[in-house]
């Protein structure tokens, strides 16, 4: 087996490109700022958005699409390139889209079970985990 091959094989085959995620690395309470962000959308369309702790945001961009995103994240919050200071990226769609995670790093839960619980399935209602039947 030509394993250059194969793995050309797997990789365009089996490999399915989910999106980005920009996740922040710090930590804060639920519903204070994690960053402001600014998207330019591959339709030339500028958003900007107010990342807050302990949200996750989910937006199209598809497959070969990019963005170009401009985060700046709050103080004593990071996005790699020291706290604070802002980055400017381009990003590419798949499968699922543009994922904004606000829930801080190191991930924390909850320890009490019923916030957990609600933390648990307010996130997974942001992505459309469990899409709700009609």
């Amino acid at each position: 087996i030509n394993e250059k091959a194969a793995t050309d094989v797997f990789v365009r085959d089996c490999m399915v490109y989910l999106g980005t995620c920009v996740a922040p690395i710090g930590q804060g309470k639920d519903g204070e700022v994690c960053a402001d962000i600014e998207t330019t959308w591959p339709d030339g369309k500028l958003t900007k958005e107010q990342l807050k702790f302990g949200e996750l945001k989910l937006f199209p961009l598809e497959g070969e699409q990019k963005a170009t995103i401009k985060v700046q994240p709050a103080k004593g919050v990071n996005m790699g390139a020291g706290a604070g200071v802002a980055v400017t990226k381009e990003v590419h769609g798949g499968v699922v889209g543009l994922l904004l995670d606000g829930r801080g790093r190191p991930l924390k839960l909850p320890a009490e079970q019923q916030a957990r619980v609600a933390s648990l399935t307010k996130w997974f209602d942001a992505v459309g985990l469990y899409p709700k039947e009609s």
